[in-house]
């Protein structure tokens, strides 16, 4: 994958941390070989389209059904429970970890879902070459925390991203946002509403009636940090 910096039109700094981790295990490193190409979206990267020309999101599923898009899928805990939930609806994931990519794919799998397509990179990548208002809803999920003051420049809930993210939403689109970390909640309460969103008027402290714990989730109440989850409406 190319640098942030190399790629046309984005900042130099990235949103998210590493890109791999541990050595793949055996049936992880196979899946990367064997699934991910059939499921993987073409025309995304800088080096697959340099011109940065608008795909069709109707060629993503061969049909017209909505469209949501997870930034940053982690395992894909998340990502797949809502396929199984939704099956008239198309997920498209987006995650530069290499290593949960391959853990997505082995929970893809097992659940047998057809409506999943992924992109293992940057989500600014695909936010590059959507069309407006295709997706009709997007979800944030434990991003990254960047708890340095110096690097919250680095989170997603800023104009450079936000407002790309708003543009390829339809209006009326859902926008999710779960974190633990509080100055993440202040800055997405600050950030969000600019960049072409209205709150909805949700407790804080609930989760969605759809929402299925994930490791994340699980890790910051084992560490005593309390849950947030936001809900924002593309205007």
């Amino acid at each position: 994958m190319k640098s942030a910096a190399l790629r046309s039109g984005v900042p130099g700094r990235n949103f998210y941390g590493r890109v791999r981790g541990k050595t793949l295990k055996p049936a992880q490193a196979l899946a990367i070989d064997e699934d991910l190409p059939r499921l993987r979206l073409s025309g995304i990267t800088v080096g697959d389209n340099p011109d940065r020309i608008r795909i069709d999101p109707a060629t993503i599923f061969g049909d017209a059904r909505p469209l949501w898009l997870e930034i940053g899928f982690g395992g894909g805990e998340h990502m797949v429970h809502q396929a199984q939930i939704n099956p008239g609806v198309g997920l498209i994931g987006c995650e530069p970890f290499l290593n949960g990519v391959a853990m997505a794919l082995g929970k893809m799998k097992r659940a047998g879902v057809s409506n999943i397509r992924l992109h293992p990179g940057d989500a600014r990548d695909l936010l590059d070459v959507l069309p407006d208002a295709c997706i009709s809803r997007a979800f944030l999920l434990y991003p990254d925390p960047w708890p340095k003051t110096r690097h919250h420049r680095r989170r997603f809930v800023t104009p450079e991203h936000l407002h790309p993210l708003a543009r390829v939403l339809a209006p009326g689109a859902e926008f999710r946002v779960a974190t633990d970390i509080p100055s993440y909640v202040r800055q997405t309460l600050d950030e969000v509403p600019f960049a072409g969103f209205r709150r909805i008027d949700h407790a804080t402290d609930a989760a969605w009636s759809d929402w299925p714990s994930t490791r994340y989730e699980a890790k910051a109440l084992r560490e005593g940090r309390a849950p947030h989850y936001l809900t924002f409406v593309r205007a």
